[in-house]
């Protein structure tokens, strides 16, 4: 069994802040028993474009960034593998860093980095146009890794639309889908649970999905509802309005039981 936390954020555009909050749920979450946490898209700063350029930072563990370095230190205070989602990485283009989401172990160690593949161009009707594209390096690799004992997948946010992400990361063994988002309150209040619960049914896999919740620069507006969700495709735990959290217990045995009782991994013909 491992206990597992969803953090929830409203992430400002104040860098430091939002690494203090982000160390204190995590912590928060760790004294009650949790021993893998996930940290939100944009944990860091949910600001302006220029303020995202000038905080990418390049993943080194010789020579950490603030970023890493926050992320290292709350799970080695905290002695919990913290997942980092969605936070900006240097990339070949000054202008357009990478949207990474990183696992770092309780000792601090890197397990994992992934890139975010899907990139949010699309206009919700929320009355703010989103361009990731413009400022963002995409992402090419899919990733999944040794976590707590659980084969993790890594993806973020946008990406949850697109399941054949899913079934490779469930080719490689994945036991537990992480899904850290931002999702707007416009597409968050009819697709989230949806779209989260579909993922797990399908794949068979829990859903550790932490979310950016309330007001943002930029008239950003984001839902919420961050939340553990099992193989059956059933809502374990879910955190309420504000910053706070959600734990929930990841069972192995759970996944086992409704892989075998139900085959339809086993069943794919296309």
């Amino acid at each position: 069994m491992v206990l597992a936390a969803v953090i929830q954020m409203s992430s400002q555009g104040d860098f430091a802040a939002n690494l203090r909050s982000s160390e204190q749920l995590v912590l928060a979450a760790a004294g009650r028993g949790a021993t893998l946490a996930l940290l939100p898209e944009n944990f860091a700063l949910m600001g302006e474009e220029a303020q995202r350029r000038e905080i990418a930072e390049r993943i080194d563990l010789g020579s950490p960034g603030p970023i890493l370095a926050a992320v290292q230190r709350m799970a080695q205070r905290g002695g919990v593998t913290v997942i980092a989602g969605g936070f900006p990485e240097q990339s070949e283009s000054l202008e357009r860093p990478y949207n990474t989401s990183l696992i770092v172990d309780a000792g601090g160690a890197i397990l994992a980095k992934y890139r975010k593949i899907h990139l949010f161009d699309v206009d919700v009707g929320d009355g703010v146009s989103y361009r990731e594209s413009s400022a963002t390096t995409r992402g090419d690799e899919v990733v999944v890794a040794e976590a707590c004992g659980l084969r993790v997948g890594l993806s973020v946010c946008y990406d949850v639309r697109f399941p054949e992400l899913y079934r490779a990361q469930i080719d490689r063994g994945a036991e537990v889908l992480t899904i850290p988002a931002a999702f707007t309150l416009a597409t968050g209040k009819d697709h989230w649970h949806v779209l989260l619960r579909a993922r797990a049914i399908e794949s068979q896999a829990y859903v550790l999905a932490a979310a950016q919740w309330g007001s943002h620069p930029r008239g950003r507006r984001t839902y919420g509802k961050s939340c553990i969700i099992d193989p059956w495709g059933d809502v374990l735990a879910q955190a309420g309005e504000g910053e706070g959290f959600a734990v929930a217990e990841i069972d192995p045995a759970r996944i086992a039981t409704v892989r075998r009782d139900l085959p339809s991994l086993s069943h794919r013909q296309l």
